[in-house]
């Protein structure tokens, strides 16, 4: 997009000292009303009584809607018809944008299985876009998703790139730690060891997923550092038997280990909900957090081909699919979409909920301190949503990014 574009489609921003009023605030323990929400320089200043804020302040009426932390995603691919292995600023401000849209104030680029050049190229295009700055929603870093998976569980990673750990590659891709915030791999794999250690020297979240292993592959990758679990039930391997002794797999261990994190797909799609209540049952809010894991198809009608890597993918019911519905193909629903179905479908209060998709994705990347709630000292993000969830403003740091009342590019999404 142009910078005449956004120009034309720029709202009023804040001057001097702001406070939120008239809206349902959401904290990581309660809803407040009658209290405003107030900012100034960026940085979330605290609550308020509407009487102690003062004649010099600026107020937004935001008429009884709910006021909520921005949304934070961790495992996101792309939508629009373009994902984060595009490494285009094209691409890159189309996701972002359309993120911005739903409420989603940070995330991680998430990158697909792919060859090792263009893993390089990805990590070295988001170093550049971290930068600089942007109008969508804030990338904090990469997710590196792949590509040391069991080909077994692979599901819509492109099977031509799967490799194993101990073949040297994982030096090249850690050259750009500075970037990324977690990577995800099969901690059974020849070499997995070595490197869920090298990931925690770095700083880097080893994440397992598209794994076959053990609960003893589980937990030997634990006593390195191994502490978070890419999208539940997805790719994971289960309980085998083998003559009657039985061996818990990846499931197991997701839902047992407490010094685990675990993601899960909350789009009522990939998993139905006697499956997301027994996740939320295991592992609470604090350690379960909800993903998109959204693909290029993210965005676009039902019937829409879509490519990631070499692969080409369609919009079905509402998920992406293989074309040969042999697995899912990543989500097309965004995480404030989702906060409905773990409202509604999944039983779990609107705090929790909320806590799921804001402040335990930022304690997972250690990111807590500055944002994920409506903390004073905190970065002023934040999202205004109706009663749908859908976005009616959206803000990054002090600054409205959408406006649902402006003729926003994306202005149109839900």
């Amino acid at each position: 997009m142009t910078t005449e574009v956004r120009e034309q489609h720029k709202v009023e921003q804040p001057r001097g000292r702001l406070a939120l009023v008239n809206g349902r605030i959401v904290l990581p323990q309660e809803i407040v009303t009658g209290q405003a929400v107030v900012i100034e320089a960026g940085k979330i200043v605290g609550l308020g009584s509407l009487d102690s804020l003062g004649v010099d302040v600026d107020r937004l009426d935001v008429g009884g809607r709910t006021i909520a932390p921005g949304l934070i995603d961790l495992h996101t691919h792309g939508a629009l018809g373009h994902t984060f292995n595009e490494a285009t600023p094209t691409a890159f401000a189309a996701i972002t944008e359309l993120q911005a849209s739903r409420g989603v104030t940070s995330l991680l680029a998430t990158t697909m299985t792919d060859s090792i050049p263009n893993l390089v190229r990805c990590l070295e295009f988001s170093r550049q876009w971290l930068r600089e700055s942007h109008g969508g929603a804030q990338v904090l870093g990469v997710h590196v998703e792949g590509p040391y998976f069991c080909q077994a569980q692979r599901g819509a990673q492109d099977p031509a790139h799967i490799r194993n750990p101990d073949d040297g590659t994982p030096a090249v891709l850690l050259e750009h730690h500075d970037v990324i915030k977690i990577m995800s791999y099969a901690p059974e794999l020849p070499g997995a060891l070595t490197l869920t250690a090298e990931l925690v020297n770095l700083g880097i979240v080893p994440a397992a997923g598209h794994s076959n292993a053990t609960d003893q592959d589980v937990l030997a990758a634990m006593k390195l550092g191994l502490r978070h679990i890419i999208h539940i039930w997805s790719a994971q391997s289960s309980t085998v038997r083998e003559g009657p002794w039985r061996k818990p797999g990846l499931l197991e261990a997701s839902l047992t280990f407490d010094r685990l994190t675990v993601e899960m797909i909350t789009d009522n799609k990939h998993l139905p909900p006697t499956l997301m209540k027994l996740a939320y049952k295991c592992l609470g809010p604090d350690r379960l957090c909800a993903i998109s894991d959204a693909t290029s198809g993210a965005g676009l009608p039902e019937g829409s081909r879509f490519r990631m890597g070499g692969l080409e993918y369609e919009v079905c019911d509402g998920v992406g699919m293989m074309l040969d519905r042999t697995a899912f193909a990543g989500s097309t629903t965004l995480l404030n979409q989702m906060i409905p179905i773990l409202t509604e479908i999944v039983g779990i209060p609107l705090v929790e909920a909320v806590r799921m998709v804001s402040l335990t994705p930022a304690r997972v990347i250690g990111c807590a301190g500055r944002k994920g709630s409506l903390a004073a000292g905190k970065d002023a993000d934040l999202a205004i949503f109706e009663a749908d969830f859908s976005a009616w403003r959206t803000m990054i740091g002090g600054q409205w990014v959408f406006d649902k009342n402006s003729k926003s590019p994306r202005s149109d999404s839900n």
